[in-house]
């Protein structure tokens, strides 16, 4: 049975997620796809996994590198697991993009290519926000397409990062930040 618990970061609520030996879930309170993979039955608990998640997450929210997740245990079909891998290669304090990642899947794969849009469904659904860090991902030309907990979190989170967010536009109006 999976256990809950909560997180209180500068930019809301996050609810924690684990199966016991790894984490399954970090979330945003009232992100899009929120606790989409949370068994049901979930239950409030302190786990040992759930201590090192808040040490990574005050590390982080700190304005640090905080180093290696603790265990990580996302649910998700062998796409999607492929897609979560190559978000977790992305080097703190810096961003790729959806045809990156990809490029990259494809060539790993011995494919032509791979739609962009398909590893934007892939990141869109990872579970694990922040850990496995889909704000770290970017459209084509900039563009801060998508993120569950919203653009203005992913830009806070970028920005934590010392990501220059300058060369970034928002997709809805096309202006540069």
């Amino acid at each position: 049975m999976e256990q809950i618990a909560h997180y209180r970061s500068p930019l809301g609520g996050i609810t924690l997620a684990s199966d016991g030996q790894a984490l399954t879930g970090l979330w945003f309170d009232g992100q899009k796809y929120f606790a989409a993979s949370l068994d049901p039955s979930h239950q409030e608990g302190d786990l040992p996994v759930f201590a090192q998640a808040r040490a990574w997450l005050d590390r982080y929210f700190q304005g640090k590198d905080p180093g290696s997740p603790p265990p990580l245990s996302p649910k998700g079909s062998p796409f999607r697991q492929a897609v979560w891998k190559k978000l977790l290669e992305i080097p703190y304090g810096q961003v790729t993009t959806y045809g990156a990642i990809g490029a990259a899947i494809a060539r790993e794969q011995g494919l032509p290519s791979m739609s962009a849009q398909a590893v934007g469904g892939a990141v869109g659904h990872n579970p694990i926000s922040l850990m496995i860090p889909c704000h770290r991902v970017v459209g084509a030309g900039g563009s801060l397409t998508g993120y569950a907990g919203g653009i203005q979190k992913k830009l806070a989170l970028l920005s934590l990062e010392q990501v220059d967010t300058s060369r970034f536009t928002v997709p809805q109006t096309g202006t540069a930040l």
